[in-house]
């Protein structure tokens, strides 16, 4: 903000950044200009004759210059004083002036890479020539001491010997034990995505942007000699490949839906699937190399099993849609293809009645399956009967007795075994689906080996501890038996002798047996990765970056039209700048230049490799507002923000059951120190967060000093107790204006966390005449069908028995008036909800239009260095046909503004207004519960 001449009236931008990157952007929460006078009633809008943005006001001989994007670009625009006379200073096309700074009559300020300043007096813009001596540490190539914290991709070699990791771009072949670490790719500024073996061994698939957009390329795995190309024509982003065993195809799934298939020798490229409902994945080839077993989603979303055989284009579905399956595994002999499937469905809920609306939950719904790819096969892990031949596949003592006689020459080395041919029967084989006698789970990562299958175990979908477990191949007493604990995820090689463990921050390669390994086994087991380390180029990175992120953003962004900008001229006109960036924050302030010309909403530009200071300490926090009062000996408590007391887990430290603090003592020390003696009292509290400190208090009309001990928040905790301080007085606030007929729900954001809010909130007052539903400041996330239903359930009966009022089913439907509040800072899924609740005709927004975004998100498109330019990925439209509140925001259908100066005040007219409208709804029609009929008289 700023001051006129007189000191008397501000001038201020209302409304902070909205978040997201979108040029021209004119939602509910575009920032406009306005204006307050000392003494006056109210703030007054200067700008409310343009949707779009206003901002950064500077008060300069009767004037206020300011920024606006009024042509479509930001610029110096000026007004008198009142808002009139608008005039334009500057005419930057192509990018937006920012951060400006009056000084003297001449506004300097940002344009890209560049200072410029406007001369107001002169009327003329120029340049500002700036040479700022500098090391530039921040340029200079570094090394990399934590790639685990990078890596994006790791895989076991064929017998186990190696791994092959990707960090940061760059490919790395490790031994498991001694020898040489391999530094596969050398090359600056090219990004790999995923490496992994080829059969021999001795050759690696590499994922990489080399040529400019995503394709595979062949490396040598010891490092030496030239890489090879092998696709090329990709146009869209392309995930991990695999390799046949036989090197001759590879499968690999992209980000239209789309699986290819690409023989190796004669380097064509053959698109095998093209899916409707989601991506390819789980691909697994037979141990011949003819067969690709892979999964893909059903019309109905439900995924599936199918497999293609390579030479013929034959494609076959395993399983149906009736239930998901996935992560098929085949056996080494060529006769089985075990999978997962969630088929088991015992809720943990066993009935509707109960606290807080009861319903079903499906905890332990997968189990292990096998599908027999000829008639002929007998299950392996069925019970032997009498009129099996002897020596059959299912019998225990004769296997072990056949291993244990010696053959009549030495053993073949396994990789000198032929692979086996796999013969399958398509005829009626979705019929023929086995069960792993285990019992159900929630089982991910299946693998299957000669003697035993693998596979992750969470325990519980809520809590559980992923274990990797081993599951003996036997037809009798089948186990799961726990092999490694807190495992993140596995790998079987592909000769099935070794497996790959992550667990933390370590990596293992264990022998693939049914024997949990001992803790020395598997420290001499683990892949030593403290001789990881390498240098990285930062100007490389950035250049890589800056493409990257154009890449993914048109890749991953709902309208390949691009909202019909010329995608390929922006690449070009701010390339130009990547060679001026100088610091990582530089890059990504460029970057959100380039995809802000996409003009839409959720394109979030932050994190990467930012500098930050070593010295990193973080203030604990009284959770009350402290006032210096030198007069008094310290600082004055002025006030203890307090939240919901049925919920002391969330208190003040000062508002603790047993603390004596009040407002308006004194705390004249800390830890001895006295709080006079520095600046601001966090001075003394940092780094206490969490532990016990020592206050001295003395009343404020004074007397003697006492001592109590307390136990500082930190700075986050407080910032959500002053939230929860707000939730409450505002819930106080409905009760006292609503004299206990109306309820009052607010919802921070839609996470799955923020569940929780509803749980405790909305059941205490599920049988109010209203409810207030407060989502203003909600920040999105994605649960609002789940606020939704419950809020569509009606009472369509009522239970009565002997004794005691009446109970309602549906249990836990309000029967009662609804509305909605939201405001300008309503976000994403919480503006879903509220126009979700009007379509379906349960109430009345009220409040003020909201941000306007409602092209959903995955942030996936994750840049090399962990920083993302966020891609809008998911549109919304109506059953009309017309794309719903993107770039507009929800208009309410009471519009109540809280304005500057009343809510300073501590008004709230927009929660003043849900209850008079509540309120006149039910002197209108108030919501009683029927009474019940007379009893049936069924004397004769």
């Amino acid at each position: 903000g700023s001051f006129d001449d007189s000191g008397q009236t501000l001038f201020f931008t209302r409304l902070p950044f909205q978040g997201s990157y979108t040029k021209r952007y004119k939602g509910g929460t575009a920032q406009n200009l306005w204006s307050f006078t000392s003494g006056a009633a109210e703030a007054v809008p200067l700008t409310a004759d343009y949707p779009g943005t206003s901002k950064d006001p500077m008060v300069w001989q009767g004037r206020v210059y300011f920024l606006s994007d009024r042509d479509d670009h930001m610029n110096i625009w000026s007004m008198d004083l009142r808002g009139g006379g608008l005039k334009q200073h500057t005419f930057h096309k192509g990018f937006d002036a920012s951060s400006p700074d009056l000084q003297a009559g001449r506004i300097v300020y940002q344009l890209v890479a560049d200072l410029r300043v406007y001369d107001i007096a002169a009327d003329r813009d120029s340049a500002v020539a700036v040479t700022l001596p500098s090391d530039f540490d921040q340029m200079r190539e570094r090394w990399l001491t934590e790639p685990l914290d990078y890596m994006t991709s790791g895989h076991v070699s064929p017998n186990g010997d190696r791994v092959v990791l990707v960090s940061r771009g760059h490919v790395f072949v490790a031994p498991v034990g001694d020898g040489r670490w391999v530094r596969v790719s050398r090359k600056e500024g090219i990004r790999a995505r995923a490496a992994r073996f080829f059969g021999d061994g001795k050759s690696l698939l590499v994922l990489t942007d080399e040529s400019g957009e995503w394709e595979f390329t062949r490396y040598a795995a010891d490092g030496l000699g030239p890489a090879e190309r092998l696709t090329t024509g990709a146009e869209v982003i392309r995930f991990d490949g695999l390799p046949s065993p036989d090197g001759k195809w590879l499968a690999f799934a992209d980000k239209d839906y789309q699986l290819w298939l690409f023989d190796v020798v004669k380097k064509s490229l053959r698109k095998i699937a093209v899916s409707e409902v989601g991506m390819f994945d789980d691909l697994a080839w037979s141990p011949d190399s003819r067969w690709l077993a892979y999964v893909g989603g059903a019309s109905n979303g439900f995924s599936r099993i199918l497999i293609h055989e390579a030479e013929t284009g034959r494609t076959a579905e395993l399983t149906n849609d009736r239930v998901d399956s996935y992560h098929p595994a085949w056996s080494p002999d060529g006769k089985w293809i075990y999978f997962l499937s969630d088929r088991y469905f015992r809720s943990v809920v066993g009935s509707p009645w109960g606290p807080r609306q009861p319903e079903p939950y499906f905890d332990k719904t997968t189990k292990i399956y096998a599908i027999a790819l000829t008639a002929k096969e007998t299950f392996p892990f069925a019970p032997a009967t009498e009129l099996q031949a002897e020596g059959k596949a299912g019998d225990d003592e004769k296997r072990a007795e056949a291993k244990a006689k010696p053959g009549p020459g030495p053993a073949s080395k396994p990789d000198e075994k032929p692979a086996p041919k796999v013969v399958i029967d398509l005829a009626g084989i979705q019929e023929r689906v086995f069960e792993v006698p285990l019992p159900a789970g929630v089982y991910s990562g299946l693998a299957a080996g000669e003697k035993a299958l693998f596979v992750i175990d969470r325990g519980s979908r809520a809590a559980g501890q992923p274990k990797l477990q081993a599951v003996e191949i036997r037809n009798r007493n089948v186990q799961a038996k726990t092999l490694v604990e807190g495992v993140g995820a596995f790998e079987l090689s592909a000769d099935g002798k070794k497996i790959l463990v992550r667990k933390g921050n370590d990596i293992h390669v264990i022998d693939a047996g049914t024997a949990q390994p001992t803790p020395q086994t598997l420290a001499e087991r683990r892949v030593d990765l403290s001789r990881w380390t390498f240098s990285i180029d930062p100007r490389e990175e950035w250049r890589q970056m800056f493409v990257d992120a154009w890449r993914m953003e048109r890749d991953y962004f709902y309208d390949r039209g691009l909202h019909n900008v010329d995608y390929e001229g922006l690449l070009e006109r701010h390339r130009p700048f990547v060679e001026r960036v100088s610091d990582r924050t530089e890059l990504n302030d460029l970057l959100s230049h380039l995809v802000g010309e996409l003009s839409a909403l959720h394109i979030f530009v932050r994190g990467g490799d930012l500098r930050r200071p070593e010295d990193n300490v973080s203030p604990g926090s009284l959770g009350a507002r402290l006032v210096r009062d030198e007069a008094k000996g310290g600082y004055r408590v002025e006030h203890i923000y307090r939240s919901d007391p049925e919920y002391p887990e969330n208190a003040s430290p000062l508002d603790k059951p047993l603390s004596t603090i009040r407002e308006g003592e004194i705390i004249t020390a800390i830890n001895g120190v006295p709080t006079l003696s520095v600046a601001d009292p966090s001075l003394l509290l940092r780094n206490t967060a969490g532990q016990q400190v020592l206050l001295e208090l003395r009343a404020e009309a004074g007397g003697p000093a006492r001592k109590e001990i307390v136990v500082p928040m930190t700075p986050g905790a407080e910032s959500d107790l002053r939230y929860a301080e707000w939730e409450y007085t505002r819930r106080l606030e409905v009760e006292k204006a609503g004299q206990g007929a109306i309820g009052y729900v607010h919802l921070r954001a839609m996470g799955g966390g923020n569940y929780t809010e509803w749980v405790k909130n909305f059941y205490p007052v599920f049988d109010r005449q209203g409810l207030i539903i407060d989502v203003r400041h909600n920040r999105g996330g994605n649960i609002d069908s789940w606020i939704l239903e419950k809020l569509i359930r009606r009472a369509w009966f009522y239970w009565q028995s002997r004794v005691g009022k009446p109970t309602w089913n549906m249990q836990y439907a309000f029967r009662g008036h609804l509305v909605v509040l939201c405001n300008e800072r309503t976000a994403s899924d919480g503006e879903a909800f509220a126009e979700g609740f009007r379509r379906l005709g349960l109430g009345k927004v009220i409040g003020t239009r909201t941000w306007g975004g409602e092209i959903w998100l995955s942030q996936s498109n994750v840049l090399v260095d962990r920083g993302i330019a966020s891609a809008a990925e998911t549109g919304v439209y109506g059953p009309e046909g017309e794309w719903l509140i993107e770039g507009h925001g929800v208009d309410p259908d009471i519009v109540v503004d809280n304005l500057p100066h009343a809510t300073f005040k501590g008004k709230d007219v927009q929660l003043e207004a849900a209850v008079k409208h509540l309120q006149e709804l039910i002197a209108k029609d108030p919501v009683d519960v029927p009474k019940p009929p007379p009893y049936p008289d069924k004397k004769k």
